[in-house]
């Protein structure tokens, strides 16, 4: 059965909604948090290479070129913490990274790329799904969609698989800034009215921009409330 989401404990429904006072306490807590240091500490090919669970870990996935290693570089303020692969659909590595030690931000393989082989492809299904549904310490999927262009198949298989595994994830629009502004308000519903059709996700969904910053620290407020105590 999935997790119901959990609209209470997560900033992405309070962030404009909740009295001044309560925002910017959210706003600061990730701030603060994500200024930590971070810094890259395992990387497992195979499910038996996972480092033994530990604090809470939050995974980053979404489709080849989604913008996945830019956004976790904004995030954090470090631009070489996470690097794109010189060619999209090599990467079948989950890397592990600690975030002050309160936090470790997980960056999954992309999915999707048109030339990747079937093997590849089976991989990322078959490893993928075995850690989602398996990882005691994983407590949110951030999956990421590209707001310039429209769902593609592989993103909806891989919502279907994160209602399989039972782990609530939140949809991100990432690099909002190559979007007329009507545009982003229309693909911002259509998210939303997608992220309502899976029993795991959030109904909200976060519209960011690596390059701009627009909605990193309403990303960070949100993850922030994961964190394991000081």
């Amino acid at each position: 059965m999935p997790l119901e989401p959990e609209p209470p404990e997560n900033t992405t429904t309070l962030i404009g909604q909740v009295d001044p006072d309560e925002a910017a306490e959210a706003l600061e807590a990730g701030r603060k948090l994500f200024a930590g240091e971070c810094t890259f500490f395992f990387g497992a090919q195979k499910l038996e290479q996972l480092p033994p669970p530990a604090r809470t870990e939050i995974a980053f996935a979404g489709r080849s070129n989604v913008g996945k290693s830019s956004l976790l570089n904004a995030l954090t303020g470090r631009k070489g913490l996470a690097r794109a692969s010189n060619e999209p659909g090599r990467t079948r590595q989950l890397n592990f990274f600690d975030l002050a030690g309160r936090l470790t931000l997980v960056d999954m393989p992309g999915y999707g790329y048109a030339r990747a082989s079937k093997e590849i492809k089976a991989d990322w299904q078959g490893m993928m799904f075995e850690y989602l549904r398996g990882r005691p310490t994983l407590r949110r999927v951030v999956l990421l969609l590209d707001a310039r262009i429209e769902v593609k198949e592989a993103d909806t298989q891989v919502m279907d698989l994160l209602d399989r595994a039972a782990v609530t994830f939140l949809v991100v629009l990432t690099k909002a800034d190559g979007v007329k502004p009507a545009a982003l308000l229309r693909k911002q519903a259509e998210a939303e009215a997608l992220s309502r059709t899976h029993p795991a996700a959030f109904p909200q969904v976060l519209t960011t921009s690596s390059e701009t910053g627009e909605g990193i620290p309403d990303l960070r407020a949100a993850l922030a409330v994961l964190a394991d105590p000081v």
